[in-house]
């Protein structure tokens, strides 16, 4: 399974690269794995948790948890697999199967963020622009009552 790699699935590959800042894109995130954590927290924001599929093998190519440990992010790892399975012993550093069990939880909500961004990004030139009008959206974003139609995603 390769437990000490986040993988991304084959069908999000292209976003996943174009959200990455380079000479070719306007992407507003500097390495895959902070696209990774941003998507991971969108997906459990929106309780979306997607099983990964066909896994990309090449461009990004799976990623080491010591890069997420390096930057910070194996916390973002730890609480989502505790918030999921409510059970302290999914922390344990000893046991390999906890460690796959954080992984795997991760990778899916990563997935289903991923599933939401591509949505949201849909028709976007600059990924930067329509990440922040996401983000600011989110924020501000009022009760709609039932029933009533909501102009303000066409904003």
């Amino acid at each position: 399974m390769g437990a000490n790699r986040i993988r991304v699935a084959k069908d999000k590959a292209d976003l996943v690269k174009a959200l990455v800042a380079s000479p070719d894109t306007t992407g507003p995130f500097q390495t895959y794995a902070d696209v990774m954590v941003f998507a991971a927290a969108l997906g459990a924001k929106g309780q979306k948790r997607s099983p990964l599929e066909a896994i990309a093998k090449k461009e990004p190519a799976p990623i080491g948890i010591e890069i997420f440990v390096s930057r910070g992010y194996d916390s973002v790892i730890k609480v989502l697999a505790i918030a999921e399975t409510k059970d302290a012993k999914i922390l344990s550093a000893f046991d390999e199967k906890a460690e796959e069990e954080r992984i795997h939880i991760f990778e899916e909500y990563a997935n289903g963020g991923l599933e939401i961004l591509r949505d949201e990004m849909r028709g976007a030139v600059d990924y930067t622009e329509r990440l922040l009008l996401v983000l600011s959206t989110a924020r501000f974003k009022k009760e709609i009552p039932q029933g009533s139609f909501d102009l303000s995603r066409f904003l």
